[in-house]
């Protein structure tokens, strides 16, 4: 039996189908059981916990084989990361009480950065907390690129107007990047796994792509042209405000991380795992919606 939480969101949701999908027993860990019914109907257990409170996660916890975690996606974070720190001090202290086995989380490139990191901050505060699980609790940390389904957000510009708007930069430089269904399937076969201590899984799609190849895919996707246009880094925190951002400071420097090369995998120091999904399969799901 393994937890996964995190089933309503995009890495969870994958991971959980994939165990699934290989016969696995699952437990899936939801705040809300209302929508835990199609769960349910593919022949998962359902166990109501929310990520902020270690008492019902101990007993999400409970008698399982191993757990995936994460931190809930929080794009628009309160500054000091108050939310991060209780998710991974409640999951830490849960898994502990819980005795479980093992453990994968889900982190990203550049974790390993104590600053300059913006958003992935959240998932450097994870790490950090499981660092204090127990020796006999081996644990994988999967740092994946760059979400190819981030081009959701380019959707509706590059249908309307044929424009892409681009924080990457330069527009040609290739950046590693990968599919959610990809990560998905390596936390679930990682799970299945037997190993001890601890493990940094990177995970990056088929090849590398810039701004410009994504926006090519993307009008292939949309049946017209379209072309990546680079958003002034000086516009950026009033667009961004614009948006409902309040404190868009992390998403800014997360963005300056990237294109100066300090956000970036760690090359022959830890397992690297190349998926298989293109961006082509993504860009068209996605045009689908």
């Amino acid at each position: 039996m393994y937890a996964i939480s995190g089933v309503t969101g995009q890495v969870g949701g994958a991971t959980i189908a994939a165990l699934l999908q290989q016969g696995h027993k699952v437990r899936a860990v939801m705040r809300d059981a209302a929508r835990a019914q199609a769960l349910e109907a593919q022949g998962a257990e359902i166990a109501v916990a929310d990520l902020a409170d270690a008492q019902s996660l101990t007993r999400a916890f409970e008698g399982v084989e191993g757990a995936y975690v994460m931190i809930p996606p929080d794009f628009a974070p309160a500054e000091g990361y108050p939310l991060a720190r209780k998710v991974a001090g409640a999951l830490t202290a849960a898994l502990t009480a819980a005795r479980v086995p093992k453990v994968v989380a889900l982190s990203s490139v550049g974790a390993q950065r104590d600053s300059g990191l913006g958003l992935i901050t959240q998932v450097h505060l994870l790490e950090q907390a499981l660092a204090a699980l127990p020796a006999t609790t081996a644990s994988a940390m999967l740092r994946p690129a760059w979400f190819m389904e981030n081009s959701a957000w380019d959707i509706a510009p590059a249908r309307d107007n044929g424009e892409m708007p681009a924080f990457l930069a330069p527009l040609d430089r290739p950046y590693p990047m990968v599919a959610t269904a990809d990560i998905g399937a390596v936390a679930a076969r990682t799970l299945a796994q037997h190993w001890s201590g601890r493990r940094v899984i990177e995970i990056e799609g088929p090849r590398r792509y810039s701004q410009n190849d994504i926006a090519v895919l993307l009008g292939k996707a949309l049946g017209r042209e379209v072309r990546a246009k680079a958003v002034p880094r000086e516009q950026w925190q009033a667009l961004f405000q614009s948006q409902g951002t309040a404190w868009p400071a992390p998403r800014m420097e997360m963005l300056d991380g990237f294109n100066s090369g300090w956000i970036d995998f760690e090359p022959g120091k830890h397992e690297h795992v190349t998926g298989t999904t293109p961006y082509e399969t993504v860009l068209a799901q996605l045009a689908r919606r």
